[in-house]
């Protein structure tokens, strides 16, 4: 009897090769529509994979066929997450709090000109509410030193820190120089060790320490001559950048604003563990409180925590907590239910772009199409 509710429970982990078929012919219309140069999807349902796969092209040069498994791409701003969970850890640690003065992190004074008595906090940057812009870029940390950059009050808004919420990657790249500075230890391998290598995940933040015959090129969408460009910069290796390297100070270079690379099946997996509020099986990344606090809204008007984000838009009368991602062309999607342990991820690594509800209208469709066939 054992073996047979095993049995049975192994067939209900996957979908039959008829509904996989059915599915994959209708992302493949749904990317027609948006031209997109190839689409990876994974739908998670009940903690387990039930489906993973790809369509259209990994290189549009070569004609390589984008394959789901094999597959690496930058995912651009679900990076963010990785970032955070990895400072907090620290802040269970008790090596650092979220109320921490940004100042005494970073080691240059981090203050809105306008509002010198207000600290900005570790919070605040992880929540995107310090105040802070890109204004000046956030390529470099010297944008925002006083003592390096005499426009630095240009990286500064007019409102009170803590009280409204603007994105800015400069926010995560002081947030992976300070993780540099508390632990001594250069981002991309911090990540690779406390978060990647425990879950057993391929990926990084370094392009020399990957494969790069696994990389899925990214194209922008010229809309004028109707054609795709390849984007190289979104593997340029900055090897001797790295070679040069000062720990908590060049670390923009590995840009834990947006540059994880990795498979859309690894981040599924990820996913799994913030969707199990910071577990996977018997890997522990963080405690249950922590992991939950990432995930709970600290803008009401944006619906975001701590480099996740809480949103009813994207299927309609579902909640879901994850995180967008966009640059050189591609476009990236990781959303969970962490009651009912269902989730999806979508990556395109090229689509003519629209948006909608504020989500990348192609992602959005392929979305709701694999909830309403595979979960709902």
């Amino acid at each position: 009897m054992k073996k047979l509710l095993m049995s049975l429970f192994a067939t209900l982990t996957t979908v039959s090769p008829l509904l996989a078929q059915q599915v994959k012919d209708d992302v493949q219309s749904i990317a027609d529509k948006y031209k997109a140069v190839g689409v990876a999807y994974v739908v998670v349902k009940n903690n387990k994979i039930i489906e993973k796969n790809a369509i259209g092209y990994s290189s549009l040069e070569t004609q390589e066929k984008l394959d789901v498994d094999k597959h690496i791409f930058r995912i651009a701003s679900i990076s963010k997450s990785f970032t955070a969970t990895a400072l907090m850890q620290l802040v269970e640690k008790k090596i650092i709090s979220l109320e921490d003065d940004c100042s005494d992190l970073v080691g240059f004074p981090i203050r809105n000109p306008k509002f010198p008595d207000k600290k900005i906090t570790l919070k605040m940057l992880l929540s995107h509410t310090s105040s802070i812009n890109d204004a000046n870029g956030y390529f470099e940390l010297d944008v925002i030193n006083p003592s390096k950059n005499p426009n630095w009050q240009k990286s500064y808004n007019d409102y009170e820190p803590g009280t409204k919420y603007q994105y800015c990657n400069l926010n995560f790249n002081m947030a992976g120089a300070i993780l540099e500075r508390l632990t001594n230890v250069r981002f991309d391998q911090y990540i690779r060790q406390q978060i990647l290598d425990p879950l057993g995940l391929y990926g990084g933040y370094c392009i020399d320490s990957l494969d790069n015959t696994r990389f899925a090129s990214l194209y922008s969408y010229n809309q004028k001559n109707d054609q795709f460009v390849l984007e190289p910069a979104a593997y340029n290796p900055r090897s001797e950048d790295i070679k040069n390297h000062k720990l908590g100070e060049t670390t923009p270079i590995f840009s834990p604003t947006g540059g994880m690379k990795i498979s859309a099946v690894d981040l599924a997996k990820y996913m799994i563990m913030h969707m199990n509020y910071g577990k996977s099986g018997k890997v522990k990344v963080l405690n249950k409180k922590t992991s939950k606090l990432m995930q709970t809204k600290i803008s009401d008007d944006e619906g975001y925590g701590l480099a996740l984000q809480e949103t009813d838009k994207l299927i309609p009368g579902q909640h879901l907590v994850g995180h967008t991602g966009s640059a050189y062309g591609l476009y990236s999607a990781m959303f969970f239910n962490p009651k009912t342990k269902y989730g999806i991820v979508v990556i395109t690594n090229g689509c003519v772009l629209k948006y909608k509800d504020g989500f990348v209208a192609m992602n959005a469709e392929i979305i709701n199409l694999l909830y309403n066939k595979l979960i709902k």
